[in-house]
């Protein structure tokens, strides 16, 4: 018989707990105190489980039917009912910060210090103020969206995208550690609620002027290692980032080749540069000046770190190349003319590091067509030298 009210009000507490039934396994436990509490025995996997829906006034037979109806669905569907109270439980007592954290400390291991510490940084900056207190379990597309447009109309477009990234990058942990029911974050794509806007292009010197950008820079007047930078910077045409910061110990001289580590990599994968003949010369010049300090470019103010990211810029704008030619552009102008000459397309994109490769395929990837890259590279040298020497009997014969 089901349970009503009244027989529920007119049990009384007997010598032992007893059990009075509801049906489907949902009943009134009544304890020797007399404490009526509602409990439901279902079996989820092949094991027996109970699962508690509170006490008897405060949860009313109505109510018990109610919650006790919920979780039978929840079953019928292959959930476990008392797991998915759990998850509930914890995303209710999580804030969004709270989750952040918890994502940040999982992240962070496998980046450097100084990435980690900036994307922390811009989080605390411009989103944790605005969704931080918002329960995980809470947080909507929309709130995700109109913080992220109000970063974009400062004019921080890539920041923008980055967050948006970031935020449902947290949020895809919350749901894989049981943090949150549902990602919101995944119904936006960044070019659903950014303005697009035109891919950047360095700006970079045509082909016909290559040979008087060579001979300025081997006259450039100021500093050596300056003048150097920019030379194996035309040879080896890496990131300008990942040319100042090279470290001696990242140099195989006998192998002729520069193995340039993940961390330093837009692509975080290890990255291998070919060393031409003429690109060893420019490194054996710098050895003379390096008096055995880490760093093969190391800052003018004496300090043990390396030159700033704008020395080969402003270098050029000395030389007259202002929104003609940036450290970057070396990229651009290596990649066209090789093209043109023929090499093939994936040698000349796997030396400029475009190729996205996983963790599995990056042990090796790295290293693939390395001698057709190590050819390309000394062709690509002694292009340059010829390039200046057609400019010097040009010049004669005028």
């Amino acid at each position: 018989m089901a349970l009503t009210d009244t027989g529920i009000r007119q049990s009384k507490p007997r010598e032992k707990p007893f059990k009075l039934p509801d049906g489907g396994g949902l009943f009134l436990y009544v304890t020797v105190k007399g404490a009526r509490l509602w409990r439901w025995k279902y079996r989820y996997e092949g094991k027996e489980k109970l699962m508690s829906f509170g006490a008897y006034p405060d949860v009313s037979l109505a109510q018990a039917r109610d919650l006790h109806r919920q979780a039978r669905e929840l079953l019928a569907g292959g959930v476990d009912p008392m797991a998915a109270r759990k998850v509930g439980k914890q995303a209710d007592a999580l804030t969004f910060e709270a989750v952040a954290q918890k994502w940040f400390k999982h992240w962070k291991p496998s980046k450097t210090e100084k990435h980690a510490t900036e994307v922390w940084h811009r989080l605390e900056l411009d989103i944790l103020p605005e969704l931080g207190r918002i329960p995980a379990n809470d947080l909507t597309a929309a709130q995700v969206r109109d913080c992220v447009k109000a970063i974009e109309k400062r004019g921080a477009l890539d920041i923008a995208k980055r967050q948006l990234q970031k935020c449902s990058q947290i949020m895809r942990y919350a749901v894989a550690h049981d943090l949150a029911t549902r990602n919101p974050v995944a119904d936006l794509q960044p070019s659903d609620i950014l303005t697009a806007r035109k891919k950047r292009n360095y700006s970079r010197v045509d082909a016909k002027d290559l040979p008087k950008l060579l001979r300025d820079m081997d006259a450039y007047i100021g500093g050596e290692h300056t003048r150097l930078a920019l030379q194996l910077m035309a040879l080896t045409f890496v990131r300008t980032s990942e040319l100042i910061a090279a470290r001696w110990a990242e140099f195989d001289f006998d192998a002729a080749r520069w193995n340039i580590p993940p961390e330093r990599m837009k692509m975080r994968t290890p990255h291998i540069v070919p060393l031409s003949n003429q690109a060893l010369a420019v490194l054996q010049k710098l050895q003379a000046l390096s008096y055995g300090r880490e760093f093969v470019f190391p800052a003018d103010t004496g300090k043990p770190t390396h030159m700033s990211n704008n020395t080969v810029l402003y270098a050029l704008y000395r030389m007259g190349y202002r929104g003609r030619m940036t450290g970057h552009g070396f990229r651009g102008v290596a990649s066209t003319i090789l093209h043109e000459q023929g090499w093939p397309h994936e040698h000349i994109e796997l030396q400029l590091a475009h190729q996205e490769r996983d963790e599995v395929s990056a042990a090796y990837n790295h290293a693939l067509y390395l001698p057709q890259r190590t050819k390309m590279m000394q062709s690509w040298a002694d292009h340059l030298d010829a390039l200046r020497v057609d400019n010097v009997v040009a010049m004669r014969r005028a």
